[in-house]
C-alpha cells in the first residue's frame, strides 16, 4: 500500500497519474498547502523540503519497515522501480526517459511555475519577469514539440517522462501558451489527456480540492518563505 500525501498541483498530478496507469494500490493523504498543512511536524518527517507530493511505501520490496520518499521525480522512478513499469530495463531506453524526466524536474516544472507566479499571483506585475518566464516556457515548448516531432511519446514508449511532463502542460492558456503553435506537442497532449488513468486522476483532483483558489491567506504560505518556517 502506497500512503500519498498530496494537493491538486502539477507535481502531485504526476504521481496520482502513476498509481492509475499500474493500479498500485494508494490511499490519498491530501496536504492543503494554501492552509499551511505543509508545515505540519509530521508531514516534515516525511518530506523535509515541505513540499508535496511524498509517499511512504508501507509494503517495500525487501520487506523491511516503510520507505518515504519525496520529490515528484524520485517518486516516479522509485514506484517505476517497485512496479517494473513505465521505466525501461535497458539502457539507453533507461537513459532517454531519465534524462526527459531530469529535463521536466530541472526545466518545464521551475520555468512554468515562475511563469506561474509572475503572470497570476504576485502582487505587482512585473513586465520583466512576466516576459523572461513568457518566453522561457514558449522555448522549453518549442523544445518538446521538436522532440515529438518523429516519435509518439517523449522517450519511446509511454513511460514516467510523459506522465512529468503532462500536468505542466495543462496549465498552459495561463502560461500564455497557445498548443496550436505546438501541432506535435498539442497531437501529444490529447493522446495523454485522453488515457482513462489521467482521466481518473484529475477526477480525483476535482474530488479532494473543490474550492481551488489562492487567497491572500495561502499566498502567504506559498510565497516568500524563509528558513524560519522549517525550524
Amino acid at each position: 500500500m502506497i500512503d500519498l500525501y498530496y494537493w491538486t498541483t502539477p507535481n502531485g498530478h504526476k504521481v496520482t497519474i502513476f498509481l492509475e496507469e499500474t493500479g498500485l494500490p494508494y490511499v490519498v493523504k491530501p496536504v492543503n498547502i494554501g492552509r499551511g498543512e505543509q508545515f505540519d511536524p509530521e508531514f516534515l518527517r516525511i518530506a523535509p523540503n515541505n513540499r508535496i507530493p511524498a509517499i511512504v511505501d508501507t509494503e517495500p520490496g525487501d520487506g523491511g519497515e516503510p520507505i518515504s520518499v519525496f520529490e515528484s521525480g524520485a517518486i516516479l522512478v522509485y514506484l517505476a522501480a517497485k512496479t517494473g513499469q513505465f521505466l525501461p530495463r535497458d539502457t539507453r531506453a533507461w537513459v532517454e526517459v531519465l534524462q526527459w524526466l531530469m529535463w521536466q524536474m530541472g526545466g518545464l516544472g521551475p520555468m512554468a511555475g515562475q511563469n506561474h507566479h509572475f503572470v497570476q499571483y504576485a502582487p505587482e506585475k512585473l513586465p520583466y519577469a512576466m516576459d523572461r518566464y513568457v518566453k522561457e516556457t514558449n522555448r522549453l515548448y518549442g523544445v518538446l514539440d521538436r522532440r515529438l516531432a518523429d516519435r509518439e511519446f517523449v522517450a519511446g514508449d509511454y513511460s514516467i517522462a510523459d506522465m512529468a511532463c503532462y500536468p505542466w502542460i495543462v496549465p498552459h492558456t495561463r502560461q500564455l501558451q497557445q498548443l496550436e503553435d505546438f501541432p506535435n506537442l498539442a497531437r501529444w497532449f490529447e493522446t495523454i489527456r485522453a488515457r482513462p488513468a489521467v482521466q481518473r486522476a484529475y477526477a480525483l483532483a476535482k474530488s479532494i480540492n473543490v474550492k481551488p483558489t489562492v487567497d491572500d491567506e495561502a499566498k502567504k504560505l506559498l510565497f516568500g518563505q524563509t528558513a524560519a518556517v522549517v525550524k
